[in-house]
């Protein structure tokens, strides 16, 4: 081989190198953009009845504030889910008296910072009993973080989710939900799951509900087909997420 035809050959694998890296750039570039966005018309529907004070916080985190509670909940969006579609589930949670922080993450991808939570407690002295949790990957995330802050919360809620990280030896109560008709949840792996949380955790399957109804950004690609409304199980899920906070509580 003549220099010449080391130099172009050299040239090639340089150019192809390149051509691949733009590629893959191009390739992750389209993932993080495409994401499911908050559906905000019915949203503002769904919130003017609950008139809660709302404010955020310099990282864009929302806060859904009730008066004179004691009771928070630090909540992680799910993967690939504009988080103000969680707007509703905060803001019911908030007029039933459970101050909630919803959190925004890069490239809505909880994983992308699993310690989100960092530094909202300190914000809030007032709150006594702190509760951690999410929808989907979001809860999955929540639930990792809890293992390495254990003293600091009372317990886990997870939405159409399932904890990776082992909590079975901890004395936290932990509150499941999934939708009947969810089919995005890989059931398989969540009852494989089901030995990272403690013996007693409470399970709750709403008849009819789907994955994407826990907030509001429309139809999810490969979920179910649901028999209730979105609002129903919003409503549903904002009830046992009460009545388990406030039972919690009261033990």
């Amino acid at each position: 081989m003549t220099m010449h035809q080391k130099k172009s050959k050299g040239r090639l694998f340089v150019i192809s190198i390149i051509l691949l890296m733009f590629t893959m750039l191009a390739v992750c570039a389209v993932y993080l953009t495409d994401y499911y966005h908050a559906d905000m018309d019915e949203i503002e529907d769904f919130v003017h009845v609950n008139k809660v004070e709302t404010h955020a916080l310099d990282d864009h985190t929302l806060v859904f504030k009730s008066e004179k509670t004691t009771t928070g909940f630090i909540f992680y969006p799910g993967g690939k889910v504009e988080y103000t579609a969680y707007i509703p589930l905060m803001n019911a949670l908030a007029s039933e008296g459970i101050l909630c922080v919803l959190v925004d993450m890069p490239f809505h991808l909880a994983v992308l910072d699993i310690d989100a939570a960092d530094g909202i407690q300190e914000r809030y002295p007032e709150i006594e009993d702190w509760y951690i949790g999410g929808h989907s990957l979001g809860g999955s995330m929540a639930a990792s973080y809890l293992v390495d802050h254990a003293d600091h919360f009372e317990g886990l809620i997870l939405l159409g989710s399932y904890s990776v990280a082992d909590l079975s030896e901890t004395d936290h109560k932990v509150l499941s939900i999934y939708g009947s008709e969810d089919q995005v949840l890989n059931r398989e792996k969540y009852e494989e799951n089901k030995s990272n949380l403690p013996t007693e955790f409470s399970e709750i399957v709403i008849d009819g509900g789907c994955h994407a109804y826990f907030g509001m950004y429309g139809e999810q690609d490969g979920d179910g087909t649901p028999w209730i409304t979105n609002v129903e199980q919003i409503e549903i899920t904002v009830k046992e997420i009460v009545k388990f906070a406030y039972g919690c509580k009261e033990k």
